[in-house]
Formats: C-alpha cells, sequence, structure tokens
C-alpha cells in the first residue's frame, strides 16, 4: 500500500516474510531535512524504512538491524532510482510544497495489528490534522485499544510518510514520539496543527 493506502507489491503474504526475500535489493541514503537527518531505506517494492536523528552511529546500528530483519545486506545508494522519488517527495514536503507523500511502500517489517493501524493512518489522517489514539484505535475496529494504538505508533518504520507525530492524546497532550517530542511538535508546526517555535 502506498501512502494514500493503494495496494504495492509489498502488501502480498509472501512479501512480508523476510526469510523469502531471496534477491531482495536493499538500498539506502541519509537525507538533510530541517529535523535533522533521515536514513531513507527502500526496497524494489517501496520506501521499508525512515530512522530519525541518523547519525553515523544510529545510521550504522540502522543499516544492521535492517539487513538482519531483511536477510540481505543494504547498499549505500543515494543515487538509487529507487529512492529518488522518496527523497524528492520528502525534501518537498519539508519545503511546504507538499501536503500528501504518493510512494510505494513496503510494509514487510510490520504485521498484524500494528500494520493494520498504520495502514489507517497512513490513508485517514491527512496533513494538517490530528487523532487520539483511542480515536484511531475506534477506526480499526478496537476501540478499548488505545495503548496498542501507541505500541504501533512506536513501532512505526516509516515515521513522517507514516505520520505518527498526527496522533495526541485524547486530553490535548502531544503523546509521545520515536522522534522525541521536539521533532513531533516541529511536525506538527510545519502541517500548522501548532504554532511555529519563535526562536
Amino acid at each position: 500500500m502506498n501512502a494514500t493506502g493503494q495496494k504495492s507489491a509489498g502488501d502480498s503474504a509472501a512479501g512480508s516474510r523476510a526469510g523469502d526475500r531471496a534477491g531482495l535489493t536493499v538500498v539506502w541514503a541519509v537525507v538533510d531535512t530541517d529535523i535533522g537527518p533521515l536514513l531513507l531505506a527502500a526496497t524494489d517494492a517501496g520506501l521499508v524504512n525512515v530512522v530519525f536523528h541518523a547519525s553515523p552511529a544510529v545510521r550504522d546500528r540502522a543499516v544492521e538491524r535492517l539487513g538482519s530483519r531483511l536477510g540481505t545486506d543494504p547498499v549505500e545508494a543515494p543515487d538509487s532510482p529507487l529512492l529518488a522519488e522518496p527523497i524528492r517527495q520528502l525534501k518537498a514536503y519539508f519545503a511546504g510544497e507538499r501536503r500528501d507523500f504518493e510512494l510505494p511502500l513496503d510494509w514487510s517489517l510490520i504485521s498484524g495489528f500494528n500494520r493494520q493501524v498504520l495502514r489507517e493512518l497512513a490513508s485517514g489522517v491527512p496533513f494538517g490534522t490530528v487523532v487520539g489514539y483511542g480515536d484511531l484505535a475506534g477506526r480499526v475496529g478496537q476501540p478499548r485499544a488505545a495503548q496498542a494504538v501507541g505500541v504501533a505508533m512506536g513501532a512505526n518504520p516509516l515515521p513522517v510518510v507514516v505520520p505518527c507525530h498526527r496522533v495526541v492524546e485524547s486530553d490535548g497532550g502531544i503523546g509521545g514520539f520515536g522522534g522525541g517530542l521536539e521533532t513531533k511538535r516541529q511536525l506538527l508546526a510545519l502541517e500548522g496543527v501548532l504554532p511555529q517555535p519563535l526562536f
């Protein structure tokens, strides 16, 4: 499924099992953004991973973990055609020129309830809006699973593109965020949900 909710090659059951991915190509690059360096990784099926704060140490751990989970050695390839469109769209998003991502996504790093919640988030919570953890749980037919939705947000392998920063507490609190609360505030400010910081 891409960020607008359409299916991609990565949605098949076989594609969701790392052990079945013989001959898989995984490429990655680090991109500088307004929220710091992001590591982007893609397969032939689509964008598979976005990692915040991609310092050399974070990058090395992320690439090692990705290789272990997908069963192949990721290759640094910033000029790869597999990364060209994700990089272009992310740059446009941070420049305020894009509100939606139209990318094929490889969902193979997430499954079950977490995948269901993240798909709903990607297709049902547009730019400039927020949703409560409990509300999102209700949208997937599990109205008492607000805490599990929080776990799903923390497990999101595709932050920013699958916008877990748009999920907030029902009492108006900002909630948690794997990229750090300041990063969440910056993303919500970029989308006009929170005021831009004065300095």
